[in-house]
Parts: C-alpha cells; sequence; structure tokens
C-alpha cells in the first residue's frame, strides 16, 4: 500500500488555500493549512510532511524567515509562492533554500504539475527501477550518487539534501573537472535567469559542504571552487 502524500499550505488568503486544497485533493494528496509564519514553522517542525507550499508574504513571520528556519532543521521540498513584481524576494528565497516558486496569480493546475515534479524529484522510491542493470549511479571514492533513487551516500552514510541540493551535485558530478560560473549553474540547475545577486548558487554550495563534511570530510573536498569563476566537481584519487 502506497504511503499518502502530506502537503502543508502556508496563506494567510482563505481563498487561496482552499482553491490549492481542492486541486491537491483531487491528486489524493493530504492536505494540511496554516495562515501565518509562526503556525507554519510549529507545524513544519512538528509534523514530517513531503512538501510545503509557503507564501512568501505572511503576517507574522515572512515566507524567507519560516523557510530558512525549516532549512536548519529539515530537508523537506518548498514551493514558494510570490507576487509579481518581488523578483529580488525570490532571489532571497532560492538563497534560504525553497526549490521552486510560482508566481501569483498562478494556474492551479500548474501547481498540481510543480507538486508531482518535485515530489518525484524528493523522492527515495520514485525513481526507482526493477531492472537494476539500468541504474543510474555515479560513483567516486567516498561519495556514491543514486539517481534512480535520489539518493546520495558518503562513505556509506546516507546525506539527506534538499532537492535543489541533490540537483546541484549531480549536475556537477555528472561532468567531473568541467569549471561552470554562477550564471550558468542557475540557468541549468534553478532553470532560472536573472541578473544580480548570485549568492543563490554560493549559499546552496555552502549548505552542500556543511552536509557532506558532516559524514566525510573528503566528499566535501569534491566540489571546489575556482576562484574568479565559479565551482567544478574534482575526484579525489587515492
Amino acid at each position: 500500500m502506497e504511503q499518502e502524500v502530506k502537503i502543508l499550505i502556508v496563506d494567510d488568503e482563505e481563498r487561496i488555500r482552499r482553491l490549492l486544497k481542492m486541486y491537491l485533493e483531487r491528486e489524493n494528496y493530504l492536505i494540511d493549512e496554516a495562515q501565518e509564519g509562526n503556525e507554519a514553522l510549529e507545524k513544519a517542525l512538528a509534523n514530517d510532511y513531503d512538501l510545503i507550499i509557503l507564501d512568501l508574504m505572511l503576517p507574522g513571520r515572512d515566507g524567507i524567515d519560516v523557510c530558512r528556519e525549516i532549512r536548519d532543521k529539515k530537508a523537506t521540498p518548498i514551493i514558494m509562492l510570490t507576487a509579481k513584481g518581488e523578483e529580488a524576494n525570490r532571489v532571497q528565497g532560492f538563497e534560504v533554500g525553497t526549490d521552486d516558486y510560482i508566481v501569483k496569480p498562478f494556474s492551479p493546475r500548474e501547481v498540481v504539475l510543480r507538486v508531482k515534479a518535485l515530489l518525484r524529484r524528493s523522492s527515495v522510491t520514485g525513481f526507482l527501477q526493477t531492472d537494476t542493470t539500468a541504474k543510474n549511479v555515479l560513483v567516486f571514492p567516498h561519495l556514491t550518487i543514486d539517481h534512480d533513487a535520489h539518493r546520495v551516500l558518503a562513505n556509506g552514510k546516507e546525506v539527506s539534501l534538499t532537492p535543489k541540493e541533490y540537483d546541484l551535485l549531480y549536475f556537477l558530478a555528472k561532468t567531473p573537472d568541467k569549471v561552470f560560473d554562477r550564471e550558468q549553474l542557475l540557468k541549468e540547475v534553478w532553470h532560472y535567469e536573472f541578473f544580480g545577486d548570485l549568492r543563490t548558487v554560493d549559499t546552496h554550495v555552502k549548505r552542500l559542504r556543511e552536509k557532506l563534511s558532516k559524514v566525510s570530510e573528503e566528499a566535501a573536498k569534491m566540489i571546489v571552487t575556482v576562484w574568479g569563476v565559479g565551482y567544478k566537481f574534482e575526484v579525489v584519487h587515492e
């Protein structure tokens, strides 16, 4: 029997929560709601949601703060809802660990598609294949990336990554020694182009290294900063 998917919808507008709930319940997802930041944070930390839809502008504590606090403790996938003209806030959202964003006004069907895509990427079982010969696995000293299972092992221990942290690691690792600048990484990993603050990439690299180094310093050192250019994945040879 499949485990039920639990989603937390956070928005101070009841009509938006009701609309999203109606569409997502049609997909047989279990829906919980919160209407302000402190309530959202409390629920997010107390429960194991499969995904959180989080409005940027909230009373009490805004979505950026809530996302930052969640990321300190959990890797739950997060979709940020933002209004038009809030590009700087979207950038900030990516910096603190948002995995995707949707601009209001939105199509509920688009939200459902984005939710399904993010759940597929974050699910350990979503990419498993019965034919083990088809498994897409990158194996390095100290680090294994099982792309079919979206699973990362450092020195044999599983590392819990957000979907975006995983995407960044996998993108770098599949072409070792190739240097990517921040603009390329934003375009390829975030599918997002903007002129201005590129700290989104730096923040995710920092977080990724920290998570890997807790398990394996050697694995963390594989993500190399190329000063003045960007980043590359460098294989450590024994």
